[in-house]
């Protein structure tokens, strides 16, 4: 099996399966938020990222695009190399959706980035502590004084504090290189670094290329995908938001029915070998897209850590940020308008 698979019911299949263009003309007839919208974008931009294989799916496939012709917008696709640069491009409008860990759109939001988490597009085990073949390194206590690279502001960042956490450690335990995924990575690989918070794909490829280890893992420390949009585009365009989750539903629904299409996409997209992709795809769940309170809870936590280490003032509201940060309503919609396919 490539990742967990849960059987839809007759009823979400639909919904997930339904012609994008007649979403599109249900989504235009009113979609979530307030009823005034301004007038629509000439381009809707998203990101897309190889820790998130939906948004490979819906931009190889070309189902956006296609829906989005009748109304005379276009879709513009903008690279993602980890959740750091997601939040960059939303905070500076050169996106409209981004893709990001759950803890990371909580740094954003806390951090004055008017962003809104809408759909969560995977539950991933993507993140781990890495070390190198023949190292000494077997617990997160021996991190202590060791060169750890990290990417800041991501989740294997975040995973990285809340295991230090735990072990009674903080990021003043150790030398901490702040590396983008591919080059902690690369650093690893050298000996430039004695442990690495790693990223899939690049964990995946560590693990079969060079035999890294994953010697520390906790998947409960992993806060999940979320897709997030900014807020005002939100707010002046909620039918659009909806036409975009249904396009990540029709491409969610795509992933769970074609495992072998799902990891050929992720393997051509990404530059991986099939290998690495099944293994990417192998801890990787998309049954959910909601936030539950075990999902919020994840977040919270993490966000908690987050003020202890220092990344989030003191003074922040862990728990009203939060809330500021989900809005539910548009993947809750998904699953309350069920539609007929003719």
């Amino acid at each position: 099996m490539l990742y967990n698979f849960l059987p839809y019911s007759p009823a979400a299949k639909v919904r997930a399966l339904v012609p994008l263009a007649l979403l599109g003309l249900l989504a235009g007839c009113g979609g979530a938020g307030s009823g005034a919208t301004a007038e629509a974008p000439t381009t809707v931009r998203l990101d897309y990222a190889y820790y998130n294989p939906l948004s490979l799916v819906l931009k190889q496939q070309g189902w956006l695009e296609k829906d989005l012709t009748q109304q005379h917008v276009q879709v513009e696709w903008v690279l993602s190399q980890g959740s750091n640069k997601a939040l960059e491009f939303l905070n500076g409008k050169s996106i409209d959706f981004g893709s990001t860990a759950g803890a990371a759109a909580l740094i954003g939001r806390a951090n004055g980035n008017p962003l809104k988490a809408i759909y969560i597009y995977s539950k991933p085990e993507w993140t781990a502590l890495v070390t190198s073949a023949n190292s000494p390194i077997k617990t997160v206590a021996d991190l202590k004084g060791k060169r750890v690279a990290a990417t800041k502001g991501t989740d294997p960042y975040i995973f990285l504090l809340r295991a230090l956490d735990q072990a009674g450690l903080s990021e003043k335990d150790i030398e901490l290189i702040p590396l983008q995924h591919a080059d902690g990575r690369a650093a690893l690989a050298t000996g430039d670094v004695a442990a690495w918070a790693g990223l899939d794909p690049h964990m995946a490829k560590a693990e079969l290329e060079s035999g890294a280890r994953l010697f520390y893992r906790n998947p409960d420390f992993n806060s999940y995908g979320v897709l997030n949009v900014r807020e005002e585009f939100a707010r002046q365009h909620p039918a659009l938001v909806q036409q975009v989750l249904a396009a990540y539903e029709h491409a969610r629904a795509w992933a769970q029915q074609h495992p072998a299409e799902l990891q050929q996409t992720l393997a051509t997209e990404a530059k991986l070998s099939p290998a690495v992709a099944a293994k990417q795809l192998g801890r990787t769940d998309f049954s959910n897209v909601q936030f539950g309170p075990q999902q919020r809870a994840t977040i919270a936590a993490a966000g908690n850590v987050l003020k202890r280490s220092g990344t989030i003032e003191a003074s922040v509201d862990v728990q009203q940020t939060l809330n500021d940060l989900i809005d539910p309503q548009y993947a809750a919609k998904l699953a309350a308008e069920p539609v007929a396919v003719k």
